[in-house]
């Protein structure tokens, strides 16, 4: 009888273990914190594949008010570029006029369900405080799970069983705000 009981507790807990790590495994931001109006290299964390199954791809949707995201490369996987089209063009970078965003960014490779890897994108943020979501599907071999899901006002981030990965922007503290120094 006590056999019996610590195969059906020690079952439970393997199951608690493995929900926690679940729960805990989410896509997020290495950083995850950036200053409104600066150019940010954000890299998202991927954890882990759908079950056993290897992820084959991560498709990042670029929230509205990012107006230049830029994918860094990775050895060994594609990437494709989706674009869409500026309500009105903005100035870029040397003056030259910008008249569509990248909307959404995917990698198409091979990671292991047993490995992390991150995906790296360079981005000017906006001119603006608070939270940024950028959904993500992530697809597998066998199935895929999709990080979109926003909390409500209020709620915290993790109250949402498959929240997207989230940047905050965070005016910078008064006493960094170029002092001068003479």
């Amino acid at each position: 009888m006590f056999a019996n009981f610590m195969r059906v507790a020690g079952a439970g807990l393997a199951l608690a273990c493995l929900s926690l790590s679940t729960a805990a495994a989410h896509v997020v931001f290495a950083e995850p914190e950036a200053a409104p109006n600066s150019y940010y290299a954000g890299f998202l964390r991927v954890s882990h594949g759908c079950g056993d199954s290897p992820t084959r791809a991560i498709r990042v949707e670029i929230p509205d008010g990012v107006n230049v995201a830029r994918p860094q490369p990775k050895p060994g996987w594609t990437l494709d570029i989706e674009r869409a089209p500026l309500a009105a063009s903005i100035s870029g970078e040397g003056g030259h006029a910008i008249t569509e965003r990248v909307a959404a960014i995917t990698w198409r490779g091979e990671l292991p369900a047993d490995q992390f890897d991150q995906f790296g994108i360079m981005m000017r943020l906006p001119d603006q405080t608070g939270p940024l979501y950028f959904r993500v599907t992530q697809t597998c071999a066998e199935g895929e799970q999709r990080w979109e899901q926003i909390p409500a006002p209020g709620a915290a981030w993790h109250s949402a069983p498959h929240p997207a990965p989230v940047l905050t922007l965070v005016a910078p503290p008064a006493a960094s705000r170029g002092h001068d120094h003479h």
